[in-house]
């Protein structure tokens, strides 16, 4: 069994190279903001790596923990996609995902719901099936984790010629582009111009979305100042509602695992005009009443109320 470990280690990890700025072709105007970035990057594969050991929950309960608190989401993010893929090619035990997210993976589900949509990019797997077996709200973020895989590792494709995968389609859409707008966060650098050049390229139909993960990135991963997100901000004009929502959206995020971190509070302070805290509230207060058989996507229905509690709260 420790030889079947070790190989299955070796064949699906993943050089921290592939983190690299320079490796990846990605936008440089800012050394620290990109040392930031690569560090998100790295820590991701560090929980993937602790995964795909396949030593038990309980060591990588253990591992995971040992990452520091602002940074551990991420870590958190790698090891769904590392059960996510250890529970499809090993089929005689298929439930390591969902002991993680019914265990300790629960305080931080948002980010391991986004690290299964990395296995669905990397196999190419049809997006039904797993949709089925995940929460009917939450499980759409594992289409986000897809669009921002994609952005991330194919940008030539999927950023600059702006091919959508087969396998995406109907409302997904939607939701791999809130994935591929997270991505610009780490494609571009960071930098305000080279994201709002971007978006602006894309058809404008897809805008909305773009700009609602490229708040999320903002607001969760960080690395800017103060005046960065205020021209972030500026740049989104009438997309500030999604841009909040975005972002509030990374506040509930960090609240659910108790990491929270200056940057996401101070990006909520200015995308939201509120706290971090407030931002996660509206969050919440949008669930209210949204039922699984609706005529919509449950998630859509809770994107659209946070938005719109936004469009009073920035526009009005």
């Amino acid at each position: 069994m420790k030889i079947l470990q070790q190989l299955i280690k070796e064949i699906l990890k993943i050089p921290p190279a592939e983190t690299n700025f320079e490796r990846r072709g990605f936008y440089k105007n800012n050394s620290q903001i990109e040392k930031h970035l690569e560090k998100v990057g790295y820590t991701f594969l560090l929980g993937y790596h602790a995964a795909i050991k396949d030593e038990g929950l309980k060591a990588l309960e253990f591992e995971l923990n040992q990452v520091e608190l602002e940074l551990r989401g991420f870590a958190f993010e790698g090891a769904g996609m590392g059960l996510a893929l250890l529970d499809i090619i090993t089929p005689w035990n298929k439930k390591r995902l969902q002991l993680y997210l019914e265990g300790f993976g629960s305080s931080h589900i948002y980010m391991a719901h986004v690290g299964i949509g990395w296995v669905l990019a990397r196999l190419h797997r049809r997006i039904e099936k797993t949709l089925e077996q995940l929460d009917p709200l939450l499980g759409w973020l594992a289409i986000d984790g897809y669009g921002f895989h994609e952005g991330y590792f194919h940008w030539p494709q999927s950023i600059e010629k702006q091919q959508v995968p087969k396998a995406i389609y109907g409302y997904a859409c939607r939701v791999f582009d809130q994935g591929l707008g997270r991505s610009l966060w780490f494609v571009k650098g960071a930098d305000i111009d080279q994201i709002l050049e971007t978006i602006t390229n894309f058809s404008k139909e897809r805008h909305a979305d773009l700009w609602s993960g490229v708040g999320l990135a903002c607001a969760y991963a960080g690395g800017v100042d103060l005046w960065t997100i205020k021209s972030l901000r500026e740049a989104a004009k009438s997309y500030q509602p999604q841009l909040a929502q975005g972002a509030a959206f990374a506040a509930k995020t960090r609240q659910r695992a108790r990491n929270p971190a200056k940057h996401t509070e101070l990006a909520c302070e200015i995308l939201c005009g509120l706290s971090a805290a407030n931002a996660a509230e509206i969050t919440d207060a949008a669930l209210a009443q949204i039922l699984p058989n609706g005529s919509e996507p449950m998630y859509e229905v809770w994107r659209r109320r946070i938005q719109a509690k936004f469009t009073q709260e920035i526009l009005v």
